[in-house]
């Protein structure tokens, strides 16, 4: 019986990295190829940057390989150096 999981379901889980056991944070969104309907990475929005004013850090991009375990309040992934996302989130996007 195969399971399966919503978008909204992934923003409630944490993902955190195997290699260095750090916490990277919640989903905020997945990637999507549409030729092949599949997920090709999950997106963790950047940390705030001193309370905020000073932006966010970039996204980090995890590919769909990297992702070792889905469980049911985390996301373990393998990640020897986290990928930035290579557009910026900004402020006035956040939520979209």
């Amino acid at each position: 019986m195969a399971q399966t999981c919503r978008i909204t379901d992934l923003r409630c889980k944490e993902v955190i990295n195997l290699c260095d056991g750090t916490r990277l944070g919640y989903v905020g969104d997945v990637e999507l190829d549409l030729v092949c309907g599949n997920v090709t990475a999950l997106v963790v929005p950047g940390r705030c940057r001193f309370f905020g004013l000073f932006g966010t850090r970039e996204d980090i991009v995890i590919p769909w390989p990297c992702i070792d375990k889905i469980g049911d309040d985390i996301i373990l992934v393998r990640l020897e150096r986290p990928v930035p996302h290579c557009e910026r989130r900004c402020w006035w996007r956040f939520g979209k």
